[in-house]
């Protein structure tokens, strides 16, 4: 006789994407073995915000960039990353560039 089937483990997570202007923290609970993937297909971030483009966005834990298919651990934070709008050092080398033309003007 075999008694009831062990329920998964349940992790609490928080699913994380930052605009501009605001962040959203979404906290869910979901069934260990769950990747990282599958917590922001189940939250409702993608429905929030329909130009998240999973094939595109990166994702990460803890600012570490991660495979979606990296499974979760109990108190993981996914981040879902923008994709960048300008190269970083190309924007750095504009704005010494606007600098010193600033600086030669005064």
């Amino acid at each position: 006789m075999s008694g009831p089937a062990p329920t998964a483990r349940m992790l609490r997570v928080e699913i994380v994407y930052a605009l501009r202007d605001r962040q959203v923290l979404l906290a869910l609970e979901v069934e260990g073995g769950t990747t990282a993937r599958q917590a922001v297909e189940g939250s409702d971030i993608l429905q929030r915000f329909p130009e998240i483009d999973l094939a595109r966005a990166g994702l990460g834990i803890f600012g570490r960039l991660v495979s979606p298919d990296t499974p979760l651990r109990d108190g993981d934070r996914v981040e879902i990353y923008r994709p960048l709008i300008a190269e970083p050092k190309q924007g750095r080398r504009e704005r010494a560039q606007q600098a010193r033309r600033r600086s030669r003007r005064g």
